[in-house]
């Protein structure tokens, strides 16, 4: 009597481990090329970088550099020796750590807004897959045969889609 009991316990274990199996892992968006480009941010300068070392050498105040940059609404791409060109040059640490820091937080921004971006597309796939989960059309019971209210019995109406 063991032996039957404890194969049946084997048989159950066996068909719900065979049972149990896991969701296969949703796919990873990557970024191609082209989006990355499109994501970076394009160096801008309306301010050039010959204006800054004009202005640092006629002895302008950075906070007031700073502003003409805000102002002009410019973003450098800089490599580590043209920032050291440029601190040769005169222009102050203070100014050059804000063009630094205002393109990295422009480049944050914009990788920011991609995702946010990616994650409406995706929520909105989800809203209609859920919609279209939903719909069905209903068999409901009421006096539809005829329009006749004595009559009670199953009736075909189609219900549409609410969006």
């Amino acid at each position: 009597m063991l032996k039957p009991s404890f194969i049946l316990f084997l048989l159950i274990t066996l068909v719900g481990c065979a049972g149990n199996q896991t969701k296969p892992e949703p796919p990873i968006d990557r970024i191609t090329d082209a989006e990355l480009s499109r994501i970076m941010l394009k160096p801008t300068a309306t301010l050039s970088l010959e204006d800054i070392v004009k202005l640092s050498k006629d002895k302008t105040p950075p906070e007031q550099i700073i502003e003409k940059i805000k102002a002009s609404n410019s973003y450098y791409e800089l490599t580590p020796s043209q920032s050291l060109q440029l601190h040769q040059q005169g222009v102050s640490n203070m100014v050059l750590d804000y063009i630094h820091e205002s393109r990295e937080q422009a480049l944050r921004n914009n990788v920011a807004d991609e995702i946010n971006k990616r994650e409406k597309a995706k929520q909105k796939a989800e809203k209609q897959l859920e919609r279209e989960r939903n719909f069905y059309p209903s068999y409901g019971f009421g006096y539809h045969y005829w329009n006749d209210p004595f009559y009670w019995g199953p009736s075909f109406r189609y219900r549409y889609r609410r969006y």
